[in-house]
């Protein structure tokens, strides 16, 4: 995301997205959560030191943020990481393409990257409140 003030609107909501999802999460829930925020923290730093590679290190940020997402996908199996893992798909194809083709960051990078970023977030908030739901869902049955 660029440094402007939709991109720090988006990434203040998928901190607040992924603390949430620590909060009330479960153990996939709590990693995707460490794992977006460390995405996001990298992106902000890439962008202030060495802004002339941003651009490859925000897609090996997305491709190992890709990857570690893709073994707690495997490992539990939740629809909303299905949902993640293709938003993550599409995040990578971009970065990919536009590095490949060394096309500059324009307004059609900036609005494909934050409409993705905003669904990988989205896509957390739901499995975290799922969760969530479940939990209370089964203590009140519990104590019925």
């Amino acid at each position: 995301m660029q440094n402007t003030s939709i991109g720090l609107l988006i990434d203040l909501v998928s901190v607040l997205g992924a603390l949430f999802a620590m909060w009330k999460g479960g153990f996939a829930e709590r990693v995707t959560a460490v794992v977006v925020i460390l995405n996001v923290i990298t992106g902000e730093v890439a962008y202030i030191l060495v802004p002339i590679s941003e651009a490859m290190i925000r897609l090996f940020n997305d491709g190992i943020t890709a990857l570690v997402l893709l073994g707690v996908t495997v490992r539990f199996g939740a629809l909303w990481m299905g949902g993640v893992m293709l938003f993550f798909a599409a995040q990578f194809s971009l970065h990919s393409y536009y590095l490949g083709t060394d096309r500059p960051h324009d307004f059609l990078h900036a609005l494909i990257n934050n409409i993705d970023f905003s669904g990988i977030i989205g896509c957390l908030i739901i499995g975290t409140a799922v969760v969530w739901r479940q939990r209370v869902s089964a203590r009140m049955a519990a104590s019925a």
